[in-house]
């Protein structure tokens, strides 16, 4: 360790083998802090909370619970992972300081929030600046997806109630940046919800884009430069006028369920409106087509609003007779469907250039062969001659503890 700069000391790296520390890989985690100025932000915004003759910053504090989080533990006493190596995390609150600060934040309620959203946010923006080209926003456009997400609770938690996949825990929609092929998810927002919450709310998904949009760079937080993602959760009429709503005008692409009008219209489009689906990387997608809708399906949808609908081969393994087909739509943005699991049909809309039919598109996957049947044995559990049978086997004789 050298001289300590930030809330963290600056450490070295050594080949001889001396002064050998554990939880090395948060090196990287502490070095992306002390660049990014992450600890330095926290610590201005949470200076309302930190009392007088404080031993311990309450930026420092909550960095040492993310980092401990990232080090797999899941309670606020793994902090002690990181108190354990104070050449590398510097000093760590007990226990009891730590518990203390986060009653006091959660005391502090939207105000506390609002000032810890408000130094990320100062952070990101740097953070994209010193990255350059590597930055989600490098082209000039920024993804941002919303999608909900499910958290199993192994015991009765605060809001914790069963959820839709016959689990138990909770339901908080995220937001996150997308960094394109070569990168992650970059999360921007959390709403916490309970395990009950609806897939398709609307005003949670409002309100998660909120969260999302604050934390971008001001110059992304309206306009078509900005597209929403998600899927059939978000296909909604009220969170859809939302985006579109004089004053965001923001690009989106949700999914929408197909309809039984959607499902007929499909159904009578010709051969000669579908043409080769293509990947967000230029590549044709083999066994798949889409093709525009337009006409009554969209009458109670925004103006300018496309569905795209796509048609795919299904899976050999899933059995297709009664598809239930999805879908999703969007608005000034290409394409980027998902691949379903069982349906045949799906949607998503954008601009793309228009080309002919698929030569392949009538031709399915040949049948899988039928397993073969084991044939029957019935003679496979008989004992063989001579072999006692449990009636012929001696009894024990009585427990005297009996």
């Amino acid at each position: 360790m050298k001289q300590r700069i930030g809330s963290y000391p600056r450490v070295r790296v050594e080949g001889s083998g001396r002064g050998v520390v554990t939880q090395a890989g948060a090196v990287l985690l502490v070095e992306t802090v002390r660049k990014t100025g992450l600890d330095t932000a926290l610590s201005q915004a949470l200076a309302p909370w930190r009392k007088p003759r404080a031993v311990h910053d309450p930026g420092k504090i909550l960095l040492d619970v993310v980092l401990a989080v990232a080090l797999g533990g899941d309670c606020l006493a793994d902090v002690g992972m990181l108190r354990a190596e104070p050449a590398v995390f510097g000093p760590v609150a007990s226990d009891p300081t730590v518990s203390r600060l986060v009653d006091t934040l959660a005391a502090g309620g939207k105000r506390a929030l609002a000032a810890i959203r408000t130094a990320r946010a100062e952070v990101r923006k740097r953070t994209w600046q010193l990255a350059e080209h590597r930055a989600p926003n490098a082209d000039g456009q920024v993804t941002v997806d919303i999608d909900g997400v499910l958290v199993i609770a192994p015991s009765e938690k605060q809001d914790a109630a069963a959820t839709w996949r016959k689990t138990f825990g909770h339901h908080p929609l995220m937001g996150f940046i997308d960094h394109g092929r070569g990168g992650a998810g970059e999360p921007v927002a959390g709403l916490l919800r309970p395990g009950n919450a609806g897939s398709n709310t609307a005003a949670d998904h409002i309100t998660a884009t909120r969260l999302a949009l604050a934390q971008l760079p001001k110059k992304y937080r309206r306009g078509s430069r900005t597209l929403i993602r998600c899927d059939s959760g978000g296909g909604t009429h009220e969170f859809v006028d939302w985006l579109s709503a004089r004053g965001h005008w923001l690009s989106y692409s949700v999914g929408m369920t197909i309809t039984n009008a959607i499902h007929a219209a499909v159904l009578k489009m010709p051969a000669s409106a579908w043409t080769v689906a293509v990947e967000p990387d230029g590549e044709i997608r083999d066994g798949a087509w889409v093709a525009e809708l337009d006409g009554d399906v969209l009458d109670s949808w925004p103006k300018g609003m496309r569905l795209i609908v796509r048609e795919e081969r299904p899976h050999p393994a899933p059995s297709c007779a009664s598809p239930k087909p999805t879908g999703c739509g969007s608005r000034r943005s290409p394409p980027t469907p998902s691949t379903p699991r069982s349906p045949r049909w799906s949607c998503v809309t954008g601009r793309g250039p228009r080309r002919g039919p698929h030569p392949r598109r009538t031709l399915d996957r040949p049948e899988q062969p039928a397993l073969a049947r084991r044939r029957a044995e019935p003679d496979l559990a008989v004992p063989p001659p001579g072999y006692p049978t449990p009636s012929a086997l001696p009894r024990s004789p009585p427990s005297p503890l009996a």
